[in-house]
C-alpha cells in the first residue's frame, strides 16, 4: 500500500459519481472478473473461475503488503465494482533522480466502457496520485493490439515515446 495516497476518493464523470478505494482481499472475485472481462487478458489466461483463486490470492496479498504498490477499485453508487488499476511507485536515478508512477492493469467492466470512468481514473492518477507520491512522470504500457486504448491515452496527453519489450519466462 502506498501510504501517501489518501483513499477513498471520489471520481466524477459527466453523469455519475464513483468511489475510488483500496482493494481488500474480499474484492478478489471482482478483480478476477474485471481482468477476465477483457478479451486480451482472457486470451492470456485471466479467468474469473473459483479454481483460479489460489493463483491470484498470493499475488494480491503481496501487492497489498508492498509499500510501493497500490491496487485500486472503482465502485458505483451501490458499491458494485466497475474498474480497477494498479499503481507502482518507482524511484529512479535517470532524469536527475526522478520518481515514476507506473500504471498497470487498467480495466473497466465492459458495460461501463466509454462512460468516462477511465478518463476520471487517469485524471486522478495525473493530478492527485502523481503529486502525492512525488512522481515526476506517469508511465504505462499498453498491448500493441489495444489501438482504442492508445487513442484514449493520447487524448489524455500521454505520448508514445518508447518501445517496450517483454520476455516470457517459462
Amino acid at each position: 500500500m502506498i501510504r501517501a495516497l489518501t483513499l477513498p476518493d471520489v471520481l466524477r464523470t459527466n453523469h455519475r459519481t464513483f468511489t475510488l478505494r483500496r482493494v481488500a482481499e474480499s474484492d478478489l472475485g471482482a478483480l478476477m472478473f474485471l481482468l477476465a472481462d477483457d478479451s486480451i487478458s482472457a486470451a492470456r489466461g485471466d479467468r474469473a473461475e473459483e479454481l483460479d483463486t489460489a493463483a491470484y490470492l498470493p499475488a494480491l496479498k503481496e501487492l497489498m503488503s508492498d509499500s510501493s504498490n497500490e491496487v485500486l477499485l472503482v465502485v458505483d453508487e451501490v458499491d458494485e465494482p466497475v474498474a480497477t488499476m494498479q499503481l507502482t511507485r518507482i524511484p529512479g536515478l535517470s532524469r536527475r533522480g526522478a520518481t515514476r508512477l507506473l500504471v498497470e492493469a487498467v480495466r473497466v467492466c465492459s458495460v461501463e466502457r466509454s462512460s468516462g470512468i477511465g478518463s476520471a481514473m487517469m485524471r486522478w492518477v495525473i493530478t492527485t496520485a502523481a503529486a502525492t507520491t512525488g512522481a515526476a512522470l506517469v508511465q504505462l504500457t499498453s498491448d500493441q493490439a489495444r489501438e482504442d486504448a492508445h487513442r484514449f491515452y493520447e487524448r489524455l496527453g500521454f505520448v508514445g515515446t518508447h518501445r517496450g519489450f517483454k520476455f516470457q519466462v517459462e
